[in-house]
């Protein structure tokens, strides 16, 4: 049986160039209010990557997390939205 593989974004050169952008726009420090985590760090998307395959590898869309704070707004990320993208438009 043939098994066809999936493509996943994520693979790719251009999602391997977004991390790093914005990784090193962030100082490699995670951005969420009163962390200063420089280790484990994620980069989480703004507007979901499942619903927003456009803005998958924008800069402007990538915020760097540590895994903590990622699981704490992971499930919730309509309700961080606003001060992600005001964080990151600093």
């Amino acid at each position: 049986m043939n098994k066809i593989k999936r493509f996943d974004a994520r693979g790719s050169l251009s999602y391997y160039r977004f991390r790093r952008r914005v990784l090193k726009r962030d100082s490699y420090q995670c951005q969420f209010p009163t962390c200063e985590n420089t280790s484990d760090l994620e980069v989480h998307h703004i507007k979901k990557f499942s619903s927003h395959a456009s803005l998958r590898t924008e800069d402007h869309n990538g915020i760097t997390l540590c895994r903590s704070c990622h699981e704490k707004v992971t499930g919730k990320e309509e309700a961080y939205e606003e001060m992600f993208f005001r964080i990151v438009r600093k």
